[in-house]
C-alpha cells in the first residue's frame, strides 16, 4: 500500500469513528432525555425523563446527593453537544480529545461500580440496561475508539503542519 493510499485509509477510518462516536452521543442523550412510555415531548416530560436518569446517576453512589440533580440535568445536554461537535468535524483534535476524556470517566465509573458489586442499571443509553461485562467490554470498546479518534486527528494535524512547512521552506 502506497503512502498516499495508507494517509487515504487513515482519513476515511477517522472520518467512521468520529461519525460512530457522533452518532453513539447523540443516541444516548436522547435516550436520556425522551419522554417514557407514550408520553408526548413536553418541557414536564423531558424534566420527568431527567428525574429517572437523576436515581441512576444516584445508584452509582458516587456524587454527593446536592449534587446528582444538577449533574443529571447536565450529562444529555452536554452528550448531545459533544456528539453533534464531533459531527460538525469543528476542531476535531479537541472534541475528541473532550470525547476521550469523557469516555474514560465513563469507563472507570462502570468498572468502579462492577468491582463494588453494584447491581444497577447502567443509564448509559437510558433506563434499563443492566451494569455488567457486556457493559464493561462496550464502555471500553468505547473509549478505545475515542482514544484512536483523538490520536489519529493529532496524527493528521501534525502531518499537515510538516507539509506546509516542507512546502514553505521549498519555496523560499
Amino acid at each position: 500500500m502506497t503512502t498516499t493510499a495508507r494517509g487515504k485509509f487513515g482519513k476515511f477510518l477517522l472520518v467512521v469513528g468520529r461519525l460512530a462516536l457522533a452518532a453513539i452521543f447523540i443516541v444516548a442523550a436522547y435516550a436520556k432525555l425522551k419522554p417514557q412510555a407514550a408520553v408526548p415531548w413536553s418541557a414536564g416530560s423531558v424534566r420527568v425523563s431527567l428525574a429517572m436518569f437523576a436515581m441512576q446517576v444516584d445508584s452509582y453512589q458516587l456524587l454527593p446527593p446536592a449534587f446528582v440533580s444538577p449533574a443529571a440535568h447536565l450529562l444529555p445536554p452536554f452528550e448531545m453537544f459533544v456528539g453533534l461537535w464531533l459531527l460538525s468535524g469543528f476542531a476535531l483534535r479537541y472534541s475528541a480529545l473532550v470525547t476521550s476524556l469523557l469516555m474514560a470517566l465513563f469507563f472507570a465509573v462502570t468498572v468502579r461500580s462492577y468491582l463494588l458489586g453494584l447491581e444497577i442499571n447502567c443509564g448509559c443509553f437510558g433506563p434499563g440496561e443492566r451494569l455488567g461485562p457486556k457493559t464493561l467490554v462496550r464502555d471500553g470498546s468505547l473509549f478505545a475508539l475515542a482514544l484512536a479518534v483523538a490520536i489519529g486527528a493529532f496524527l493528521i494535524r501534525r502531518k499537515r503542519n510538516n507539509a506546509s512547512t516542507e512546502q514553505a521552506t521549498s519555496l523560499a
